[in-house]
């Protein structure tokens, strides 16, 4: 879990990095409720990925 840090006091790199965790979460959720496919996941998390920017966060 991560630390809970009030938005207005984040920078704008902790708000991208809130907002990605919390997309990928829930990509998460989706995947463990069968709500999505295996390669769908890995398609929108890769998407998710490249779209932010977020190579360093990709095998977390």
């Amino acid at each position: 879990m991560r630390e809970e840090i009030p938005y207005e006091l984040m920078s704008p790199e902790e708000k991208k990095t809130d907002l990605f965790l919390r997309q990928k979460e829930t990509l998460e959720l989706f995947l463990e409720r069968n709500a999505i496919t295996k390669a769908q996941f890995d398609k929108s998390y890769g998407e998710l990925v490249e779209k932010m920017g977020m190579k360093d966060y990709e095998n977390r």
